[in-house]
């Protein structure tokens, strides 16, 4: 079971987010009949501070993705590391930091990992307040060559602050997207 701790030191934070690419297919998927299999897992077992595996994991550095995200999303272990517990902490910061006044941290699975059918579970914290933004969601694993929406995306989990009572789950693509997804 994948195991994630949004943790915030701030209430002023924005998009915290990981990504998973959907497609392909391998031997120990489901069928696409309803037989869904837990096909992939990840304990962040490891020691405080370490980094998530970066053989399954990337960094998506910058201030990229729209939403007007506030802050710098790095690869540093201040912003994302493991707790020694089998937890990934994702930590947004107030501080200044290449133009920004925030940092975060942003982790996605492009082009190391993708499947078609099966069934991906996490445990995940959230922290709570105005300004945050934290997801967990998949996108076509041709994102990088077909504009958004016509690559799909299935937003699992969207908590945004302004809304503290309501947890969003959405599906996006051609001619249902954004606000009509």
């Amino acid at each position: 079971m994948m195991r994630i701790m949004i943790n915030s030191a701030l209430t002023t934070v924005l998009a915290l987010s990981m990504v998973f690419l959907a497609s392909c297919s391998s031997s120990s998927e489901g069928n696409g009949d309803g037989d869904l299999q837990l096909v992939w897992e990840d304990d962040f077992s490891g020691p405080i501070g370490q980094l998530p595996d970066t053989s399954v994991w990337n960094f998506d550095i910058g201030t990229g993705w729209g939403n007007n995200q506030l802050e710098f999303d790095t690869d540093r272990p201040t912003n994302a590391s493991l707790d020694g517990q089998g937890n990934l902490l994702i930590i947004a910061r107030e501080e200044s930091f290449q133009g920004s006044n925030y940092t975060s941290a942003r982790i996605t699975t492009a082009n190391k990992f993708t499947k078609k059918f099966g069934r991906i579970e996490a445990r995940i914290q959230l922290p709570w307040g105005q300004g945050i933004w934290p997801a967990f969601w998949l996108l076509g694993e041709n994102f990088g060559s077909v504009v958004w929406p016509q690559c799909g995306e299935i937003d699992i989990m969207e908590y945004r602050g302004q809304e503290p009572s309501i947890v969003h789950a959405t599906v996006h693509g051609p001619g249902y997207s954004a606000g009509g997804g």
